[in-house]
């Protein structure tokens, strides 16, 4: 479980870092590491990445902000999911 301080953010800032559940996640590595998610285990199911609908990061440049990756994906059989990757701490979670 990752702990994070939350101490001086804004209730809606708040919202983005506890709505959400660590996950294994599986990645392709090309030209860095965990790259991009192919597979990924919730609620005991492996999911499928048929694509990845929308990817995005924030926090690189305000360094009092760890740099979070966002992956909108959706699996091989249709649900949409988002997952995000905190690299400092190399934790994968899943929007709730």
């Amino acid at each position: 479980m990752i702990s994070l301080c939350l101490i001086g953010f804004s209730n809606q800032e708040k919202n983005v870092y506890m709505n959400y559940e660590q996950i294994q996640v599986e990645c392709y590595s090309g030209y860095k590491v965990n790259e991009r998610p192919v597979a990924f285990t919730y609620q005991g199911r492996l999911w499928e990445i048929q694509e990845i609908i929308d990817r995005w990061y924030e926090g690189d440049l305000d360094t009092s902000r760890p740099v979070i990756d966002y992956f909108r994906v959706r699996t091989t059989d249709g649900k949409v999911f988002l997952l995000r990757y905190l690299s400092a701490f190399d934790v994968w979670s899943i929007r709730v």
